[in-house]
């Protein structure tokens, strides 16, 4: 009861006052680490080359420590699998395009940085369910269009890359907006994970100072506790790797977007 109490009195303070130092020292609830390890390991699988799940990674680490607190957490792990998949997957990027994205999704983390920094932990929580809401739309609607065609035009790849960089910022939640552009170039499959791999490598790097010195999402136990989360991340890189040989993407994409909607509005009510 007294722990309970405790934790309650933690959640009062303003997000200023070092929510996730405080909330972490209070050792989280079993059910947060099962978030947590689920969330981790749904990364690792999408690092393997799973696209469109990052949405879930996300949903179920906010539903674990917070919308804004996850956001920090989860960068060093997003490292940590980017690293795997750009090794592995390095011979097949597409540099061309990386060019063509980046330097417009990194003035988009820059809108972020700006947009993020001062809101509250309530609207901040809104604002990431929307967000998640939003990209299930996208991803829903891009399912199932009849024709194909996406527009390649730079402002296209301006407008998706800005937004990429404002959701990856705010939320972790660029791959929404990264995969429709990607789609448009109509890569095969290892030619997408591989663009996409060297991309976010490259721009998680590019936010992990802001979350650090500016935010200060990332702090040492954050970093303690992301430590005791790798393990599952390479578990999902493990199965990530297979997986993508084998599924049957209609029905896994179908499954993912129900489940990151229902996950979205738990956000919203929690």
């Amino acid at each position: 009861m007294i722990k309970i109490l405790f934790f309650g009195i933690l959640l009062s303070f303003d997000h200023e006052t070092s929510y996730v130092t405080l909330s972490i020292a209070s050792e989280p609830s079993l059910t947060a680490w099962v978030l947590a390890f689920a969330s981790a390991f749904v990364l690792g699988v999408t690092k393997a080359g799973l696209k469109g799940i990052d949405v879930l990674l996300v949903t179920l680490m906010a539903l674990a420590f917070g919308a804004r607190e996850s956001t920090g957490i989860i960068v060093p792990l997003l490292i940590t699998g980017d690293i795997f998949a750009v090794i592995y997957y390095s011979r097949h990027a597409q540099w061309k395009y990386i060019f063509k994205f980046l330097p417009w999704m990194l003035a988009g983390v820059l809108v972020g940085v700006l947009i993020g920094k001062d809101l509250d932990e309530h609207t901040f929580k809104i604002g990431m369910a929307l967000i998640i809401l939003l990209s299930v739309v996208i991803m829903f609607g891009w399912e199932k269009r009849k024709s194909q065609s996406v527009p390649t035009h730079w402002a296209f790849a301006g407008f998706m890359g800005i937004m990429a960089g404002i959701t990856t910022m705010i939320g972790n939640l660029a791959g929404a907006f990264a995969n429709i552009f990607f789609l448009a170039m109509r890569f095969p499959k290892n030619e997408f994970i591989g663009t996409a791999a060297w991309l976010f490598f490259i721009v998680n790097l590019f936010k992990l100072p802001f979350h650090i010195f500016v935010w200060e999402t990332v702090t040492p136990q954050t970093l303690l506790l992301d430590l005791k989360l790798i393990p599952g991340v390479l578990l999902g890189l493990f199965v990530g790797v297979r997986l993508v040989k084998i599924i049957k993407e209609g029905f896994y994409r179908k499954m993912i977007l129900v489940l990151t909607a229902l996950g979205a509005i738990l956000i919203l009510f929690r």
